[in-house]
């Protein structure tokens, strides 16, 4: 019971406090404290009432005096105490719960002053590893749950360490400060572990951990935690996120460099032993590509045969002369799936020594390919077509702006031009829809800043391989049905909504129908393309860039030679799951990536006006197309500016940053 005049103790804030009891209200207390505070406390929060009585009428001072005495005598006397002789000693009893002065008498002896008896409750308070306290009663821990508690406590204290040193250190770090790994063992995991938290946020595996840090540190900021990782070089000022965040492999093994430094350039001489594999090292085989295009799959040649018809000849650098599916390479290539080119660089889909070296058709090297002859007849219509294993040597490399200034010079290539626009025609009379959306070419140059150009993806040159490598895929989709064999044919429903047709369409009509465009499909039997205006459709054009080539490539290559199918059914539908989810994955970090640069320049265009041509018009909002950089806005309809689909009008750019993913664009 409390009355007044007892010396009562009291946890404030993990503290124990003494106070003397001047007024007892029932559940409360009117107390003074040992700091010299007079305040009404809940009974409820009391833990331990001295038998003794003391004087209330005596003065502030002498009352502070008093207490801060008794306060001192206690905890001198909890510091004497040794818990764990106590609590070896209580650990014999029979039973583990004990009134608390029954323990302290244990290391006391009889006669327990109330400065005895609180202390040891201070000490089981502050050292909770042996026993606790609750309702009056002390239970003895057992000894596994001593242990328990002293891992745990270690491990706090760890957590306290790892805190207070990771937050002082990233406070340097983000001053600019130079900390190698020996000043702060814990450097590399701690980046690692913000870097984590950067990407994936509360999925990350420190998460929780990491807050704290980047909060003590005063670096809880948005993006704070991007800039420390840049400013320690952990990060470029431009890393890839989303690459980062899909976790698409970027190096390659050491393993599968073994593998890839086995693999030698073949000459001509082992080529043509394999009596299978045709000898046309006399053919003038041309490469059209981009100028600063590395990697050549695909080559050209054209024929005027004596009955007045073509021959067109599509070589594709045969992959599967070097790779087996069996083989390490076969493996990456399906989990990378597809290369991916950003404008700060290229990520390929087998290593740079072979997609640039031996699997390239390069000018001047003989190389192995798999060559698809079309004999065409003066209207375009194909009159027959085999697949062919050979032995070619590319003799001249041309970049597609060379082929457009020197097209009226070159007989072949105003002969190709023409079949592949007679190709065109019979596609879109067979209900293709040409949607020739100028490529967006983004430049960064060493300080990071981009520039957009836009390229006609409809010249003369760019439309010339388009169309010959649609015919060859068009012929191997035939020649795989014809033959009834599996493959991954890809597909296409009609679109939802159709708004064009025929060959010349404005940007505004090709940027609608896009938005009504079906998703196309990966199937192991062949179905219509619409789009492509074809009864079935493969790809096997680009085998150094796509595993889905690669894989068509290998099973057409397998039956030419008279070896029959080399991936059943079931295998083929097994690469297309793979395939559609290793490419969604793909195509996810491609066009973030892409937006990023978008708006990367756009942050140099803020506070301008820029054109914008509209799209499609809504009740409640407008699209637009930015057109410098076709970056896709929607705005609210502004009722003082009318507008109509396929007017050109100016925005104003209000704010743009890459880094926060965010555009702001008024009228």
């Amino acid at each position: 019971m409390i009355t007044p005049g007892n010396i009562i103790e009291y946890l404030d804030s993990g503290r124990f406090l003494c106070a003397l009891v001047l007024q007892d209200a029932g559940s409360r207390v009117r107390i003074f404290n040992q700091n010299g505070r007079e305040l009404n406390l809940p009974t409820a929060r009391v833990v331990t009432v001295s038998k003794t009585k003391y004087p209330v009428d005596i003065s502030r001072e002498e009352r502070i005096h008093l207490l801060q005495d008794i306060a001192a005598h206690r905890a001198e006397l909890t510091q004497q105490i040794p818990l764990d002789d106590i609590w070896e000693l209580a650990s014999e009893e029979e039973h583990n719960t004990f009134p608390p002065d029954f323990l302290a008498e244990l290391y006391f002896g009889g006669n327990l002053t109330d400065d005895q008896s609180a202390a040891f409750l201070r000490a089981v308070f502050i050292d909770r590893f042996f026993f606790k306290y609750k309702n009056s009663q002390v239970t003895v821990h057992s000894p596994e749950q001593v242990e328990q508690l002293r891992h745990q406590y270690e491990k706090e204290q760890e957590k306290e360490e790892l805190l207070n040193t990771g937050a002082s250190n990233l406070q340097l770090l983000a001053q600019g400060k130079d900390i190698d790994s020996e000043q702060w063992k814990d450097k590399e995991k701690i980046l690692s572990w913000i870097a984590d938290f950067v990407l994936f946020g509360s999925e990350a595996p420190e998460a929780d951990l990491v807050r704290q840090l980047l909060k003590k540190a005063e670096l809880s900021r948005p993006n704070d935690g991007y800039k420390l990782l840049v400013k320690t070089g952990v990060w470029q000022p431009d890393e890839n996120l989303p690459l980062l965040r899909a976790e698409q492999p970027v190096e390659f093994s050491k393993n599968l460099m073994e593998e890839v430094r086995a693999i030698s350039d073949p000459t001509a001489k082992q080529l043509l032993e394999d009596p299978k594999r045709k000898d046309f090292l006399h053919l003038d085989i041309f490469t059209i590509d981009g100028s600063a295009t590395r990697d050549y799959d695909d080559a050209l040649h054209v024929e005027r045969l004596d009955d007045g018809n073509f021959l067109v000849g599509i070589h594709i650098s045969d992959v599967s002369y070097f790779i087996s599916p069996k083989d390490r390479l076969f493996a990456e290539a399906m989990e990378r799936s597809t290369s991916l080119y950003f404008p700060e660089g290229q990520i390929p889909m087998v290593p740079r020594e072979l997609s640039q070296g031996v699997f390239s058709l390069i000018k001047g090297r003989v190389r192995p390919a798999i060559s698809f002859l079309v004999t065409l007849s003066k209207e375009a219509e194909i009159l027959k077509s085999r697949i062919v294993a050979s032995v070619i040597e590319v003799k001249r490399r041309l970049s597609y702006s060379e082929v457009d200034k020197t097209m009226a010079q070159s007989d072949e290539l105003l002969l190709l031009n023409e079949l592949r626009k007679k190709l065109r025609l019979q596609r879109v009379e067979r209900g293709a829809l040409l949607l020739n959306f100028p490529d967006v070419n983004i430049f960064v140059n060493n300080q990071g800043e981009a520039a957009v150009h836009l390229s006609p993806q409809d010249s003369p040159a760019r439309n010339l391989i388009s169309e010959f490598m649609i015919l060859a895929n068009g012929v191997a989709a035939d020649y795989l049905t014809a033959q009834e064999a599996p493959g991954l044919f890809r597909s296409q429903p009609p679109p939802r909504k159709r708004l064009i047709s025929g060959v010349n369409n404005t940007l505004q009509d090709i940027a609608c129908q896009r938005r009504f465009l079906s998703r196309g499909e990966l199937t192991v039997h062949p179905k219509p393309h619409s789009g492509l205006g074809l009864n079935s459709y493969t790809t096997v054009t680009s085998p150094i860039r796509r595993f889905l080539d690669m894989v068509i490539q290998m099973q057409i290559a397998n039956m030419i030679r008279g070896k029959g199918i080399l991936f059943s059914a079931d295998e083929c539908k097994n690469f297309a799951g793979t395939i559609q989810q290793k490419q969604g994955r793909a195509n996810t970090v491609r066009q973030q990536r892409h937006r990023y640069w978008i708006l990367r320049y756009l942050e140099s265009q803020v506070d301008t006006m820029m054109s914008a041509l509209v799209v499609s018009q809504g009740p409640k909002r407008i699209h637009l197309l930015l057109l410098d950089c076709l970056f896709d806005i929607d705005l609210p309809p502004n009722p003082a500016f009318q507008v109509e689909p396929g007017d050109t009008v100016k925005v104003h750019l209000v704010r743009a940053n890459a880094r926060e993913n965010t555009l702001r664009v008024e009228w």
